[in-house]
This record gives C-alpha cells, sequence and structure tokens, in this order.
C-alpha cells in the first residue's frame, strides 16, 4: 500500500517521493478544506526550468502547491501528481502538497550571480491562489522576493484572492514588467459549478481584472479551455469579451480543450454524468489524439478573435506586456500524442 506509512503516530508525517524529509500532514477545520489533507515539505528549489523545447515565451516557473482543490475537471496538470503516487483524479484535488520554504528558497536562487533575472510566471501548472493560499500566504513572501531582486514575472489565477497581494504587484511594478491574467473560460453558472466546483465566481474574477487593471497592474482575461458544446456559446464568450475591454484589459485569449494522459479519463467520465449527449462528439473529436482536430481549434479560437457588435470598445494595449504567455495554464507546450496540431492562442488588443 503507498500510505502504509499512516500508521497511529504518522497521521502527522507522510513520505512523499522526491522528498528527502518527510511531510507534514495537515487538516484545516474549514468547509472548503474538509476531506483534504495538506503536506507540507520543504523544497530543495523554487525555480522550476521549462523545457527548451516548449513553445511558452519563459523558461522559469514557481510552483509553490503541487495538486489544486479547484477542481477543474479539465485540468492539464493532474497528471503531474503521478509522480507523487498520487491518482490525477480525486488525490489531485484533496491531496496537497504545500512548499512551505518556498519563499526563502526563492530569494537564494534570485540572489545567485548566474541568474539573468529571466521572466518567471507563476499558475502555469497549479493555481498559487488556490483556497489553502489564504492559510499559508506563500505568495506574499514571493512576491516580495521578486520585488527585491527586481525580476519580471507574471501570474494566472482563478482567484480574486490575487487582490490580496495588490500592494506587492504595484511594488514590483515600480521596478520590472510585471503582469496578471485571470482565467474565466465561462459564466454561465451551471457549466462553472460542474466543470470546475471550487473555484471562485467567474463573475468575482471579472471585477478582479477591472480592480487590477485600476491599480496600473497589466491584466489580461484566459477564456480556455473552450469546451464544444459546454461552454462555447458565442453570446457568452461576447459577454466575456464585452467585460474585458470594459475592465480595461490588456488582452483576451482563447484555447481549445486538449485531453493528455490521465485528463482524458478524468474529464470523460465527468462529462458521460454531467453532459451524456455530448460524449460521442467528443470521443470523434478527440480520437487517437489529445488535441481536437484544427478546423475545430479555429472555429473555437475565432470566438475570440474579435469584437463582433459594431462600435465595441478595443482592448487596452500595453506595449511592455508579453501577451505570449497568456495561455500558459492551458497551452500546449510541444505537439500532440500523434502528431497533431497543438492549439493556437488567440490574443485581442
Amino acid at each position: 500500500m503507498r500510505w502504509d506509512n499512516l500508521t497511529i503516530d504518522a497521521e502527522q508525517r507522510a513520505a512523499l517521493p522526491g522528498y528527502r524529509e518527510p511531510a507534514v500532514v495537515r487538516h484545516f477545520d474549514a468547509p472548503e478544506a474538509l476531506d483534504t489533507r495538506f503536506y507540507e515539505v520543504r523544497a530543495k528549489s523554487a525555480l522550476n526550468r521549462v523545457p527548451e523545447r516548449s513553445r511558452m515565451p519563459f523558461r522559469w516557473t514557481i510552483n509553490p502547491y503541487r495538486g489544486c482543490s479547484h477542481g477543474c475537471l479539465y485540468c492539464f496538470a493532474r497528471p503531474t501528481h503521478t509522480y507523487l503516487d498520487f491518482n490525477a483524479g480525486r488525490d489531485f484535488e484533496r491531496e496537497i502538497v504545500v512548499k512551505v520554504n518556498a519563499p526563502e528558497v526563492l530569494r537564494a536562487e534570485l540572489a545567485r550571480p548566474s541568474w539573468q533575472r529571466e521572466h518567471v510566471a507563476m499558475g502555469t501548472n497549479t493555481d498559487p491562489y488556490q483556497w489553502v493560499e489564504g492559510r499559508y500566504r506563500l505568495m506574499r513572501g514571493i512576491w516580495e522576493a521578486l520585488r527585491d531582486a527586481a525580476n519580471p514575472c507574471s501570474v494566472l489565477t482563478k482567484s480574486p484572492l490575487v487582490l490580496r497581494d495588490v500592494d506587492l504587484l504595484r511594488q514590483i511594478a515600480e521596478v520590472a514588467a510585471v503582469s496578471a491574467n485571470l482565467s474565466v473560460p465561462t459564466i454561465d453558472e451551471k457549466a462553472w459549478r460542474a466543470s470546475e466546483p471550487h473555484t471562485p465566481s467567474p463573475r468575482a474574477r471579472l471585477e478582479a481584472v477591472a480592480e487590477l487593471n485600476r491599480a496600473g497592474i497589466s491584466t489580461g482575461i484566459l477564456v480556455a479551455p473552450l469546451m464544444p458544446g459546454i461552454n462555447d456559446d458565442p453570446r457568452q464568450v461576447e459577454e466575456i469579451l464585452e467585460f474585458a475591454a470594459q475592465a480595461g484589459a490588456t488582452g483576451v485569449s482563447g484555447i481549445a480543450l486538449h485531453l493528455r494522459g490521465e485528463v482524458r479519463e478524468v474529464f470523460m467520465e465527468w462529462l458521460r454524468s454531467y453532459r451524456p449527449d455530448l460524449v460521442e462528439r467528443y470521443e470523434r473529436l478527440y480520437r487517437g489524439r489529445a488535441y481536437a482536430p484544427r478546423a475545430e481549434q479555429e472555429r473555437l479560437s475565432a470566438l475570440v478573435r474579435g469584437r463582433r457588435r459594431a462600435g465595441a470598445a478595443p482592448f487596452r494595449r500595453d506595449q511592455d506586456r508579453d501577451y505570449g504567455h497568456v495561455g500558459g495554464a492551458g497551452a500546449a507546450v510541444g505537439r500532440g500524442d500523434r502528431g497533431e496540431s497543438a492549439p493556437r492562442q488567440t490574443a485581442l488588443f
């Protein structure tokens, strides 16, 4: 048994693959955290290097948490939990690893003479502002380290909790380029609650975009993944685009759903219960491949490619912004399982 070390006194400690010291296991008496275990570990490094073959425009990331309590059924990061001998389904949502020393390790890494102050992206694997960040507050220390090093950085999140740190984001903006993106796949309440059950309200996220831009933080919106028959209603997408313009969003991008590895099984199991009428369509679209056919990708990306209504306000363009990383949380970094084309991301200005 992989957790045969959880005996009487092991209720508070557990060994995790890849970590030399046992993790301290904690529970929190809060509705959002019931039946969830948090494994406190001491990481050897905070900066993760992105493979050179990746199509991402940044080479470094920080992930203070592994696993994510948001519970998004489509999350591309689910397979990474298997490296810890957890499964990509329920374990990904309920067995959360917390790198409690991430801020101090990051500060030491940024101070190395060899560090070239390259752009660092956060939220590219799991959400750094998921529920437990309200308890551990690791992002405060991470932002402070980036500020003190005057290091360019960005964050992608589904949580308005990022507003808690707007003071630090403004301080970073005085010494280095910093930007944010809020992921808002849908504003339809039924689709939202079904596909990402433990995330904050989409409308609260849209309000956070406006608030961050008012604070002078370059912030855009990621409408992804776009899922055929679930969140691709043109009227709903247009409403998001209109709000983006009103909120001063510096860009909007959209990416078609892709199903790699264990994510396919998790997503299709959910689809059979939520929308059985769509199962045959998805099996046809994703048969033998991780990505939808090119024509379907183009159809979905066209939803966010341009403003439909005459006279609609354009998006504000920030010349210092690297729009390419907007799709970080859902973008493919290479080619598909059978060599099919990875989804293109679309930026609007």
